[in-house]
C-alpha cells in the first residue's frame, strides 16, 4: 500500500513537471528572419529592414500558381526610437510572429556606424534572448543596409546566406576579408584599449535592379552583393576602411587567414611567381622595457607554387631558398604596413594593447587611458617571419623552361 502511495505521488509530480508543449510555435504562425538591416533615418530614429523567408518558395524554387514567380525572400521593415520599438513596429505589418532565433545575418548601415557607433544597437540585440550573438555582423559599403537587405541573389536562394558564404570563402582563399560575429565584435569594444574589426559588403549595380527577379533570370546579373574591404572601429564608431595590403596584413597579424596567395618578382618580372599559403600561425607577444611596452610578432608559413610566368628551376634547392626569402620579405612589408596603417589611425585593430594587458596587467594599468592615443602610434614591433615551399604542384620542371629548351 505504502508502494502505491509513492508511485502515485510519483506520477502527480511527473503530469506537473513534464507539461510537453506549454511553449510550442507552429511553423505557420511564424515569419522566420534570415537578416537585419539597420539604417539610421534623418531624424535620427533607427530604421529596420528584415529579410523574412518565404518557405514554400525556397523549397520549390520560386514558383507561384499560375506559373507566377514569386520571391523567396519578402521585406518589412519600420522604424522607431530604438531596434525594439522599430521591431514590435514591424509587427504590425505582418500577419505572423517575428521570429529571430535563425537570424545569421546582421547589417548596419555606413552613416549608422559612422554617426552614432554599434554600441547602442549591440546592446538591444545582446539582450534578446532569442536573438543570437553568434549571428555575422557586416557593414554596408556606399549604401544603405536596407539595400543590401533587399537584393536578391542568384545560385544562393537566401541573400543572406549569399553574404556567409562568400565572407566564408574569400576569407579561406584570400584574406582581405574577416567574418566576424556579434560576440566577436562585442569582446573587441570590451577590450581595454582595443578597436575592432568588422567586413564590409557593397552592392554592385542598381539597387532597384537588386530587387527585381529579372535580375536573377540573367546569366550576369547586373546587381549583385560583393564583400568590399575591412571597416575599423573606434570605439564602436566606424573611422577608416582597409583594403588591399593593409586589409590582408591585418587579418594576418589578428591569426585569421586561412589561405591566400603572395606574388613575387622573379628575373626582371613583376609578380612572376604565385605562392599560393597552405598552413600559417601567427603569434605576438609583449613586454614592457622602460616603462615602454614592446611587441613581437612571429609568422610561421608553408605553402606551395601555383604558377610562375618565368622559366625557374625548382629543383635546384638554391631557387628554392631564394623563393622563400622572397615570400618572407613580401609577408613582413604587408604586415609592416598593416601595422602602420593602424598607428596611423590611433586604433589599436591588432590587439596589441589585449596582449599587453594580458600578459603584464600592472604595467598596463598605467598606459590603458593614453594607450590608442599616445603609446601605440609609436609602439616598436619587431617582425619576423619563416616561409617555406612544400610543393611545386603537378610538375617540378617548368612548362616554359621546356618550351624555352626546345626553341634553341
Amino acid at each position: 500500500m505504502k508502494r502505491k502511495g509513492v508511485f502515485l505521488l510519483l506520477m502527480i509530480a511527473m503530469t506537473l513537471l513534464l507539461t510537453s508543449c506549454w511553449s510550442k510555435k507552429e511553423l505557420t504562425d511564424l515569419a522566420i528572419v534570415s537578416a537585419m538591416g539597420i539604417d539610421e533615418t534623418k531624424d535620427g530614429r533607427f530604421h529596420l529592414t528584415l529579410q523574412i523567408i518565404n518557405p514554400g518558395n525556397v523549397a520549390g524554387g520560386m514558383q507561384g500558381g499560375g506559373g507566377s514567380q514569386s520571391p523567396p525572400i519578402t521585406i518589412y521593415s519600420a522604424s522607431g526610437d530604438n531596434i525594439v520599438e522599430a521591431s514590435r513596429r514591424a509587427s504590425g505589418r505582418i500577419s505572423r510572429r517575428l521570429y529571430y532565433a535563425h537570424t545569421n545575418l546582421v547589417v548596419v548601415g555606413e552613416r549608422l556606424a559612422r554617426k552614432e557607433g554599434l554600441n547602442t544597437l549591440i546592446d538591444g540585440l545582446d539582450r534578446d534572448p532569442e536573438f543570437r550573438n553568434t549571428s555575422t555582423l557586416v557593414i554596408a559599403r556606399n549604401s544603405t543596409a536596407a539595400d543590401l537587405v533587399k537584393t536578391l541573389t542568384p545560385v544562393d536562394k537566401i541573400p543572406a546566406n549569399k553574404v556567409l558564404k562568400t565572407l566564408e570563402f574569400t576569407e579561406r582563399k584570400w584574406g582581405e576579408n574577416v567574418k566576424t560575429s556579434l560576440q566577436e565584435v562585442m569582446k573587441s569594444i570590451e577590450s581595454p584599449g582595443r578597436g575592432a574589426v568588422v567586413s564590409g559588403f557593397r552592392l554592385v549595380g542598381n539597387p532597384q535592379q537588386a530587387q527585381k527577379l529579372d535580375n536573377l533570370q540573367e546569366s550576369a546579373p547586373a546587381a549583385t552583393l560583393r564583400a568590399s574591404g575591412i571597416a575599423v572601429l573606434k570605439q564602436g564608431k566606424l573611422v577608416d576602411w582597409l583594403y588591399g595590403k593593409p586589409a590582408r596584413g591585418t587579418v594576418w597579424i589578428l591569426d585569421k587567414i586561412q589561405g591566400t596567395d603572395i606574388n613575387i618578382d622573379w628575373a626582371g618580372k613583376k609578380e612572376a611567381i604565385a605562392y599560393q599559403s597552405v598552413r600559417q600561425k601567427t603569434s605576438v607577444s609583449a613586454q614592457v622595457k622602460n616603462g615602454k611596452p614592446h611587441i613581437s610578432i612571429h609568422t610561421r608559413v608553408e605553402g606551395d607554387i601555383g604558377d610562375m610566368e618565368v622559366p625557374v628551376d625548382i629543383t635546384n634547392p638554391k631557387v628554392i631558398t631564394k623563393i622563400e626569402k622572397s615570400v618572407r620579405k613580401e609577408i613582413k612589408k604587408e604586415l609592416r604596413v598593416a601595422i602602420e596603417h593602424a598607428q596611423k589611425n590611433k586604433t589599436d585593430i591588432l590587439g596589441f594593447g589585449e596582449i599587453v594587458h594580458r600578459t603584464r596587467p600592472n604595467q598596463f594599468k598605467k598606459l590603458k587611458t593614453e594607450w590608442n592615443d599616445v603609446y601605440f602610434p609609436k609602439l616598436d614591433v619587431d617582425i619576423a617571419v619563416e616561409a617555406y615551399v612544400r610543393r611545386a604542384g603537378l610538375r617540378n620542371k617548368s612548362f616554359l623552361s621546356g618550351v624555352k629548351e626546345n626553341q634553341k
